[in-house]
């Protein structure tokens, strides 16, 4: 895929920009190993004032860099301002609280005594140079939400964007040096995905982080585990959106609708399997697809659109022969189903609800990037429970009760990274984020994101026999 600036609205091609070469890979490399050695000696005030730096930067900014995202994949402009904003939040939140989450830990009296030590305590210090690859479709937040917290850990970043984004990477790239981070502390290669296993093997990359698909993953995770190296993996999702029959049907069908088509349906914690209790089907489903037929499918700079572009042509190839294969097979398209005949240019798709799914329709079992979701009705929830499960992600879910019983069983028994109950899957700075399963490991956002950017040192000090514990 050539790096390039086309717009999904209108495919048409903006600016193409050369990668590059071996040669200044080498010095951006070199230059973030070198940063790294001075940048880590800095205290917390100091990177906190940084990075304060950068979100008032980038508030200022916002409109600007908003419509930079929608132009290059093709969100709502809304939901690109609000992608911005969200970006300056976390910025602020790791700046208020790195110091305390990385504090020294100190075991207890009792056992310290018990390992034979003076004084012990646990110390989190940076890895160094970390390698983030990222995906499209939020060019701005996924890149943010490790930015933030492995520079307030004293880490260096390396940032290889997807290929459509180009104009989003250099920006940030841009942000920190304009907030005053050292040369070097976060850099944009503008690399193919043939350029990373190299730079990855590179002896001063000491992590990588990656946002994307499954494959992207496995190849990642092999090539560090070649090398011995940390690697953290945010990887697909086929959510599923359980409504049990004390549900607020009116709420978890209003809701169901937006969870959908986030982000032009193209999010991997989007609602995307809708399993719905017999009780209650009838009344969901019509509550559900009559939203999804209402919403206005245009120009994702309309302040009034609601479905943008899919950001590829191959994207919403992928998406038509999954809803093809099911219809093929005996689903039923209770809306959409095909391209919207008003949008001849671009690569647009209308929203489409699917029922009567069965496990012989590769839909059941892939994960659908677009806005097409999949109708499930069952019986109890023992059903509920076997049939959300019943897919190689686990990245989240959501679930539709006010009975106490179905939560605990949800909590005990949905094999996802998340939760939700009565609301929508979404991300927090203060919340942990991650899957399981084939959605990838480790965790991203939090105390436990933070660390994982982090060597765990233990310090033990011997005791003084003058002090009676010799």
């Amino acid at each position: 895929m050539p790096i390039a600036t086309v717009n999904p609205a209108t495919g048409e091609t903006l600016k193409t920009f050369d990668a590059f070469g071996a040669e200044e890979i080498e010095r951006r490399v070199a230059t973030a190993e070198a940063a790294f050695r001075q940048y880590r000696l800095t205290g917390f005030d100091e990177r906190a004032r940084l990075l304060n730096r950068a979100a008032d930067l980038l508030e200022q900014d916002e409109p600007e860099i908003a419509r930079t995202m929608t132009v290059e994949m093709g969100k709502p402009i809304a939901g690109a301002r609000a992608e911005a904003a969200k970006c300056v939040k976390a910025m602020r939140w790791y700046a208020e609280h790195a110091a305390e989450l990385l504090a020294e830990e100190h075991p207890s009296d009792a056992d310290v005594k018990d390992s034979g030590a003076s004084r012990a305590s646990v110390h989190y210090r940076p890895l160094g140079v970390v390698l983030a690859v990222m995906p499209w479709n939020f060019p701005l937040w996924q890149v943010v939400r490790f930015a933030a917290p492995a520079l307030m850990a004293g880490n260096t970043g390396l940032l290889k964007h997807a290929s459509n984004v180009p104009r989003t990477a250099l920006y940030l790239e841009d942000l920190f040096h304009r907030a005053g981070f050292p040369a070097g502390c976060f850099q944009t290669l503008l690399v193919g995905s043939g350029a990373i296993e190299g730079i990855l093997r590179d002896r001063r990359v000491a992590a990588a982080t990656l946002t994307g698909s499954e494959p992207a993953g496995r190849s990642v995770a092999a090539i560090a585990g070649d090398e011995v190296k940390k690697t953290v993996l945010e990887l697909g999702g086929s959510d599923p959106y359980v409504v049990m029959p004390s549900a607020d049907i009116e709420r978890a069908a209003k809701t169901a609708v937006t969870a959908r088509v986030q982000n032009n349906g193209q999010s991997c914690i989007a609602a995307k399997r809708f399993i719905v209790h017999e009780d209650v089907y009838d009344a969901f489903a019509a509550r559900f697809t009559a939203g999804m037929r209402d919403l206005t499918v245009g120009d994702p700079l309309d302040e009034s659109t609601d479905v943008g572009p899919l950001s590829s042509e191959q994207g919403r190839a992928d998406l038509e022969e999954l809803v093809e294969d099911a219809l093929s097979r005996g689903a039923t398209a209770l809306c959409g189903g095909q391209r919207p005949k008003e949008h001849e240019r671009g690569w647009f798709y209308a929203p489409t609800v699917l029922a009567d799914i069965t496990e012989a329709m590769r839909i059941h079992h892939e994960e659908a990037f677009g806005p097409v979701a999949t109708l499930y009705r069952v019986a109890g929830l023992d059903e509920a429970v076997a049939l959300a499960n019943d897919t190689p992600f686990g990245l989240s879910s959501n679930v539709w009760t006010r009975d106490e019983a179905d939560v605990r069983r949800f909590v005990r028994d949905l094999e996802a990274g998340g939760v939700f109950f009565n609301g929508m899957t979404a991300s927090h700075p203060a919340l942990p984020f991650g899957g399981v399963k084939r959605s990838g490991y480790g965790r991203e956002l939090s105390a436990h994101g933070i660390r994982e950017f982090c060597d765990v040192t233990t310090v033990w000090h011997g005791a003084d026999p003058a002090d009676g514990r010799g």
